[in-house]
This record gives C-alpha cells, structure tokens and sequence, in this order.
C-alpha cells in the first residue's frame, strides 16, 4: 500500500515536471560600463562603447529605468530613454541588461556624466569587509583604496549581485568603473577578469 507521504510526493514532482521552462529559469541580470555612442528612437536601441572598443547595443522598452546620478533625488525614469539620451552621446553609463537569443534589452541605464565614471584595472591586495573596501594594486604599482557603493554592483560569472554581498579575494585581477566623492573613490561596478 503507497502511503499518503509517497503519493504526496509523487504529485508534488508531476506538478513541478508540468511547469513550463521559463517558469524554473530566471532571467540573469548583467552590467557593463560604457559610452554612449548612439541612440535610435525608431528601433529603440542604445549602442554603448566600452573601454576595450566593443560596442554593445541594449534595446529599450517602457520598463527600462534611466537613473541620473548627479541627481540630489536618484529617481529612476521609466519608459524615458530616448528623451533623456537625446544629445547626450559621449556620456559614461553603466547599463544592467538581460540577455536572450543574442538580443540584450537593458533593465536600467545609470548616467555618470560624461566626465564623472572612471576605470581601474589590476589586482586585489586588501579587503575589508566591515568597511566594504578593497584595495587594489595597477600594472604599475600604484595602490589605492575603493569602496563598495551602495548602488555598486558585482558581474560574476553568474550575472550580477549587490556589491555589498559579494566579497573580493586577494589576488584577484579585477576591473573597477568609479566615481570620485570627497577624495573617496566609490565603485559602481565590479568586474572580476
């Protein structure tokens, strides 16, 4: 005799093996630091020029936030792309985006300005995790100090996390795209290469 237990579980399997796919799978969220370079209103598309020299370009939709970072209030825009892009090729973004069958559709543009993102490149040599900050040392020696923005975001190689969760291990070769505030410098997006 199946007891009630195996019949529960038995349900429980057939249930979750009738579910559609794209229900079981998430969509993976990921981040790139770039330039904007061109905008077209009519395929709703935002190409991005990155440091290395590829360009990428994100489709737009009512759902995709612009965020002003030199705003005093950083309200996210919706459905306000290609107004607020509109003359503003040559500034700095970093571009959240899902990507499905070659086609990347960007969830949020975050504006920097076009003087205000930065990048680094080298390897970890510190971190401190009360303080959220790593140190990191160039090709040429120099050393400085970043801290975990609170808006910072990490691409693994599982798609993005919260800069706050993730946590960089001495000797990493890592990117970093920041800004400057106060003599501080504060990552917005954190690759590890």
């Amino acid at each position: 005799m199946i007891g009630l237990r195996a019949v529960s579980k038995l349900l429980l399997l057939l249930g979750l093996a009738t579910l559609p796919v794209s229900v079981l799978a998430q969509d993976v969220v990921h981040a790139v630091a770039g330039v904007v370079t061109h905008v077209d209103k009519e395929a709703k598309t935002v190409a991005v020029k990155t440091a290395d020299g590829t360009e990428h370009v994100f489709k737009y939709t009512e759902h995709t936030a612009v965020r002003d970072t030199h705003a005093t209030l950083r309200v996210a825009k919706m459905g306000a792309v290609d107004t607020y892009f509109a003359g503003k090729q040559g500034t700095h973004v970093v571009v959240r985006y899902m990507e499905k069958g070659g086609d990347k559709t960007a969830t949020v543009f975050d504006d920097f300005g076009k003087e205000g993102l930065k990048a680094g490149k080298g390897t970890v040599t510190h971190v401190d995790r009360a303080a959220h900050t790593v140190a990191i040392r160039t090709d040429d020696g120099a050393e400085a100090t970043y801290k975990m923005g609170g808006d910072a975001v990490v691409e693994t190689d599982h798609g993005v996390i919260r800069g706050t969760r993730y946590i960089a291990k001495e000797g990493d070769k890592v990117t970093v795209h920041y800004t400057e505030d106060a003599g501080h410098k504060i990552i917005h997006l954190f690759r590890k290469l």
